[in-house]
């Protein structure tokens, strides 16, 4: 199965950069062939981020497979960002603890 992530930032921000970080960490230990990535920098294309309608940064966008999902923040939680992606069910979450 193919995917194709995009992940919307606004320059070199603190939170910025850690979505960028967690997004790396995220790929090394969730997808056993790596996705297409891109880093969409939305000061410097601030089309693609009205295009995609992304309303705050860091914003990741899993486009395939469908159903499209957004996930806004850092990415730090991975439980919430792979159910939120569609990765996992949410109902794995039920009963456990999540920050």
């Amino acid at each position: 199965m193919k995917f194709v992530l995009k992940l919307y930032v606004t320059g070199q921000t603190p939170n910025s950069l850690r979505a960028m970080q967690n997004l790396k960490l995220l790929v090394k230990e969730v997808f056993e062939t790596e996705p297409d990535i891109k880093i969409i920098d939305v000061l410097k294309n601030p089309q693609a981020a009205e295009d995609d309608k992304i309303i705050a940064t860091p914003t990741l966008v899993k486009e395939l497979p469908q159903p499209m999902r957004k996930m806004i923040g850092d990415l730090s939680n991975t439980e919430k960002v792979l159910v939120g992606l569609g990765l996992i069910p949410k109902k794995h979450l039920e009963g456990n603890t999540v920050q």
